[in-house]
């Protein structure tokens, strides 16, 4: 693509896109600021990047609107946008390749249930194994060893990447992606402690449920719900090694991080975000965009729209801030209450000194 043909793309999706210098440079690929060189195109989102400006050897930077660039217009045409992370991710998308998960067609050693419906434009890899009245909608791909157990619906155009296992009766919308490993609607961690101290297991009779645009990072875990399903709303985006525990309800637009622990039957809103080894305790609830930090540790509702939460137990991030500041300053506390008690004792000892026998 031209910067010309990159900026016309770009303004398919911002209302205003300022081109600084000429627009008949040939871009061949998307490059990090650091390491671009002549040819690539790079961006902007973030202050401690434009330091970068003055030496990258990339032929187009995406920028925003208030960066000033007068003095390396010379040597770099320049994009301006109102969003300039959001704009590279989609020239990301102009220029990927896609990746091939299975090649065209079924493969002659998948194994293919009774009663299994395959819509048009499918791919199969080898070895997967889809089980009976499984129905894989238009357009779906479908990874070597992954596993479909019986009565699984795979929407339109969703991926499943090789060695996925989903469970009988999983449901998946459209336009998903499942990286490998992930395991899709096993047995939720549900036993009854007997009064021997042994344990017996709570059948797990209901399914997981996962809506459309959803994507599921590598080795993550959805388990399903002991009765009804663990559902996963439109939108929502899981990191790597995230585990989700029967019965949850994660709303539409919430993003998971890495090795992230939802205990069984929480309720978390819409467009949350929950940041790396956070934890949040069974039964629980969160308000719509509720932000949790990393290695937080939720343990009780938040029903306020929009808080920040931080630490453990997770507190809203102005109290937490202040109960950590505290923290810090308790040693010099201990060591003035310490010096005034010894001042006190001292001036105790010369009161009795002074008195009369």
């Amino acid at each position: 693509m031209t910067i010309l043909e990159i900026g016309d793309y770009l303004g398919h999706f911002f209302d205003s896109v300022e081109l600084t210098g000429g627009g008949e440079c040939e871009i061949l690929a998307p490059a990090r600021i650091e390491t671009a060189r002549r040819g690539e195109v790079t961006f902007v989102a973030n202050d401690k990047y434009v330091k970068f400006l003055a030496s990258t050897e990339a032929s187009l930077v995406i920028v925003h609107h208030s960066v000033n660039v007068d003095e390396f217009i010379h040597k770099i045409v320049f994009l301006k946008v109102n969003d300039p992370y959001s704009a590279f991710v989609f020239l990301l998308q102009k220029f990927a390749t896609p990746r091939t998960i299975a090649a065209k067609g079924i493969s002659p050693t998948a194994s293919i249930g009774q009663g299994v419906t395959v819509g048009d434009g499918v791919s199969i890899g080898a070895y997967a194994v889809i089980g009976d009245q499984c129905s894989i909608g238009n357009n779906c791909v479908i990874g070597a060893h992954t596993v479909l157990m019986h009565n699984v619906v795979v929407g339109d155009d969703t991926s499943l990447f090789p060695s996925v296992t989903c469970y009988d009766g999983t449901i998946i919308g459209k336009r998903v992606i499942i990286h490998s490993g992930s395991v899709i609607g096993a047995d939720g961690f549900g036993f009854a402690p007997q009064k021997d101290g042994s344990y017996v297991k709570i059948p797990q009779m209901g399914i997981v449920e996962i809506g459309d645009d959803v994507e599921v990072g590598a080795n993550s875990t959805i388990d399903r719900a002991t009765m009804g399903s663990t559902i996963i709303g439109n939108g929502v985006k899981i990191d790597n090694l995230v585990q989700i525990a029967h019965n949850c309800r994660i709303g539409d637009d919430t993003v998971i991080a890495s090795q992230a622990g939802i205990s069984g039957s929480v309720t978390i809103g819409r467009q949350c975000v929950i940041a790396g080894q956070a934890g949040l305790a069974g039964h629980l609830e969160l308000a719509d965009r509720i932000q949790v930090a990393a290695q937080a540790g939720v343990s009780k509702s938040f029903l306020q729209p929009g808080t920040a939460l931080r630490g453990y137990p997770a507190q809203p991030m102005r109290d937490q801030l202040k109960h950590e500041a505290m923290l810090r300053s308790s040693g010099a506390m201990k060591e003035k209450l310490d010096r005034l008690d010894r001042e006190m004792k001292e001036l105790k000892d010369k009161e009795s000194m002074k008195s009369p026998a």
